[in-house]
């Protein structure tokens, strides 16, 4: 894959044609560019914990005191957890579960610490671990091999749901919760002769909740591919991260070429984040590394693939050597505050409907491209000239966003002479 040497600028006047485009579909996307909570399904009716500890080993405060341990046998205790799940699954009529909100532990593929057994995912979906997604359906026997790599705390986690039907939340400590929307007294009964301990409860403490209901969750629909256009057309990102289970990415670099073919192999209901291009300077990259702390590192070889690790201070050198024969580079911290795209958005299902719950970061891109939706063809703007680049353009700062506008535009007559700071052009 290339990257973006050789793309033509845009064409004068690419703010007004962009903003006349924008005023055209205005209409139909409104209603889905508003900012939309996640949409939370309702507690199921019979929710059940199940786990291995008897609460007549318990004092006062509700706390165990047995002997059991908190982690998982990979034995008979474990066998019949799942067999207690498979029972309630039978009895609600459910043969399918849904993958909700897949998320990896720790980064285990991604540069600190070893490969758990594929974080128990080996050989068990589709294209591995690429099909450990959100909204991936998937028959009940795999959904027990799930439920057993959560038990054994191999790395992988997730939700397993039926909308409206059924529900399996595994937690910390061999804690256990399926919901049902029928009461299940079969299943309790079978639970109860595994040497299993159900209790009723009012709702499973792993429901989905978003961590701020009131944040926007923008759809990666036509408007955000058009931006994506925009965005690689005049040269600020070319780097489109796929985000597809928690902890878990690809990287496409992008040009005006690819962008399309890449948006086909996407995975259903990905986070996507677009960042600025590669640096071509690998050296001046690397300079970017800081004393200390974690950083991710992405890099493109000269066959265009595009590997990414995240290591500490320990490894700086490690990887640095691995980068002699990359073509382009980027580091991008971690750290909470430092690390942020110039957009974000979600991948919604194939009839265009938003199902996924992840939420996306407010990031000053959003705020540029709210305020551009804003503008109309004729449309008189007022700035302040911010910077007067060498290579024959201006910066306007117009209420936070800076429009660039080529010298010959400046003026209906010719301009010799311009002054950076005037309050109108």
């Amino acid at each position: 894959m290339e990257g973006n040497r050789g793309i033509d600028e845009p064409r004068p006047g690419w703010v007004a044609d962009l903003a006349a485009r924008l005023e055209a579909e205005r209409a139909a996307t409104d209603a889905r560019q508003r900012p939309q909570p996640p949409v939370i399904g309702d507690v199921l009716p019979y929710v059940y914990e199940v786990t291995k500890y008897n609460s007549a080993d318990g004092d006062q405060h509700g706390r165990y005191t047995g002997s059991e341990p908190a982690d998982s046998d990979h034995g008979p205790v474990e066998a019949a957890y799942l067999q207690a799940v498979a029972a309630f699954a039978e009895e609600s009529g459910v043969d399918h579960l849904a993958i909700r909100e897949p998320q990896i532990s720790g980064f285990a593929h991604f540069g600190l610490e070893p490969a758990a057994d594929g974080h128990g995912l080996t050989g068990l979906l589709p294209g591995g671990l690429a099909g450990f997604h959100d909204g991936a359906v998937v028959p009940v026997e795999v959904g027990l091999r799930l439920v057993r790599a959560m038990l054994r705390d191999s790395g992988a986690w997730c939700r397993l749901e039926v909308e409206g039907r059924f529900t399996v939340h595994v937690g910390w400590d061999q804690y256990l919760y399926v919901g049902s929307s029928r009461p299940c007294e079969r299943a309790l009964v079978r639970t109860r002769s595994l040497g299993l301990f159900p209790r009723r409860r009012d709702a499973s403490p792993y429901e989905f909740t978003p961590d701020d209901p009131l944040q926007a969750r923008r759809p990666a629909d036509d408007d955000f591919w058009a931006r994506l256009h925009w965005a690689v057309g005049v040269r600020r990102a070319a780097l489109l991260e796929e985000t597809y289970a928690g902890n878990a990415s690809r990287w496409h670099r992008l040009t005006r070429d690819t962008i399309e073919v890449v948006r086909s192999t996407l995975i259903p209901r990905a986070r996507l984040a677009v960042w600025p291009d590669l640096l071509t300077d690998v050296d001046a990259a690397m300079a970017a590394l800081p004393d200390e702390g974690l950083v991710e590192i992405i890099w493109e070889n000269d066959d265009g693939q595009i590997t990414n690790t995240v290591v500490d201070e320990t490894r700086f050198d490690a990887v640095t050597s691995q980068l002699s024969g990359a073509r382009a580079a980027a580091v991008l911290s971690l750290t909470a505050g430092e690390r942020q795209p110039l957009f974000t958005a979600v991948l919604p299902d194939s009839d265009g409907v938003l199902r996924a719950r992840w939420q996306t970061e407010t990031t000053p891109g959003d705020r540029d491209w709210a305020l551009l939706r804003t503008l109309r063809r004729g449309q008189v703007v007022t700035g302040t000239v911010s910077v007067i680049a060498s290579f024959g353009v201006t910066f306007v700062d117009i209420g936070g966003f800076n429009a660039v506008i080529n010298i010959p535009e400046l003026s209906w007559r010719p301009c010799r002479r311009w002054r950076s700071g005037s309050d109108r052009w």
